[in-house]
């Protein structure tokens, strides 16, 4: 599996696909939720198998940290340690933009998840697209 900083439109309509697949089709998240007005603001990443999309997640800079976004991986690329990689480019990505503050807003199914890689737990549980989330930080 290799992971991209997406540089192409090719290459991030590949990011929206896993997303779409992911948290519209398999979440219920409406698409003009899923796909904001912070598309353009936002680093994009996307991990292949091969030449096919299977993992995609975001980045930004909000408030000092660095936000990290719609994490998701295709239910056959789930348990390869794919997410924990992507997780990884984006948290080194991070640190090459000088930013050592990372946030953001879990599933809380996927608390443990992003426990095991550092996150912390810094909120109250809240709805987002109808699903609930904490929001969790890791300094690095």
């Amino acid at each position: 599996m290799r992971i991209k900083v997406v540089e192409n439109q090719r290459e991030l309509e590949d990011a929206f696909t896993v997303r779409k697949i992911v948290f519209v089709e398999e979440q219920n998240v409406p698409l003009e939720e899923e796909i904001d007005q912070y598309e353009d603001d936002a680093t994009h990443f996307v991990m292949y198998q091969e030449d096919s999309p299977v993992a995609a997640g975001r980045f930004r800079v909000v408030d000092g940290y660095g936000k990290v976004e719609r994490i998701c991986v295709m239910k056959e690329a789930r348990k390869t340690g794919a997410g924990k990689a992507i997780m990884n480019e984006i948290q080194s990505y991070a640190l090459m933009q000088g930013l050592h503050k990372l946030k953001l807003n879990a599933q809380t199914h996927a608390i443990p998840f992003y426990a095991g890689l550092g996150y912390e737990v810094v909120s109250e549980e809240f709805l987002d697209a109808g699903i609930p989330h904490k929001t969790m930080i890791k300094e690095v």
